[in-house]
């Protein structure tokens, strides 16, 4: 079967093991999410599957979209993301569920987009440790110090680090571990933080670094 599903950030709770250990874990909302394409070694040159999440009103989808999901007789849905899977035994229009997916105590990544922390300065973006708070530094404490170079090339070098925009960029959880399947809500609780906040997209697949 496969593993993968896109799903929604709900929040973090805590639950309880069998043996009274408490574990903080985030809630996702993972699926049900349909097969909206398959792809084949023979007809693409690699195999995959896509899946479609969230139904909207059809006046929300392009007509690009809407033919796309037309073709398979499919409700019209928000998010399409593919995943790379050999044997997963789909066709389209099938429905993929969390219990399908994943059990309690798989490993998993899950990838999201990092909360917006809008524009920071080095230290906060990139941990610069700061100047001394005492012997004469009146204003420097958070300042990056000199990035640049003397004569040659005489100028900061394209992609140095410092102040800049922080946040809203993809960033995977990697190997961390499926608490708790809830099939009847669709809830799938995993042992610890997530990227981004609540009521965002989130992608569970299979843990890379098991």
């Amino acid at each position: 079967m496969l593993k993968g599903l896109i799903g929604k950030k709900i929040g973090m709770t805590q639950v309880f093991d069998e043996n009274g250990v408490a574990y903080a874990v985030t809630l996702i909302e993972a699926g049900p999410c349909f097969v909206t394409q398959v792809r084949s070694n023979e007809k693409e040159g690699y195999s995959s599957v896509q899946l479609g999440f969230a139904e909207v009103h059809p006046k929300k989808l392009t007509n690009g979209q809407m033919g796309h999901l037309k073709t398979s007789e499919l409700p019209p849905l928000k998010f399409l993301r593919e995943f790379r899977a050999k044997e997963h035994g789909l066709k389209v229009g099938d429905k993929v569920t969390v219990a399908d997916a994943f059990a309690a105590g798989e490993r998993v990544d899950v990838i999201g987009i990092s909360k917006g922390k809008g524009f920071a300065g080095g230290v906060k973006r990139y941990h610069f440790h700061g100047m001394n708070a005492t012997h004469g530094t009146s204003d420097r404490n958070r300042a990056p110090g000199s990035r640049g170079s003397g004569t040659t090339p005489g100028r900061v070098l394209k992609g140095a680090r410092g102040a800049g925009h922080m946040g809203v960029d993809r960033v995977t959880a990697q190997n961390i571990k499926v608490v708790l399947v809830d099939a009847e809500r669709n809830l799938i609780a995993i042992n610890g933080a997530v990227p981004g906040g609540k009521g965002s997209l989130v992608v569970i697949k299979e843990s890379r670094k098991q």
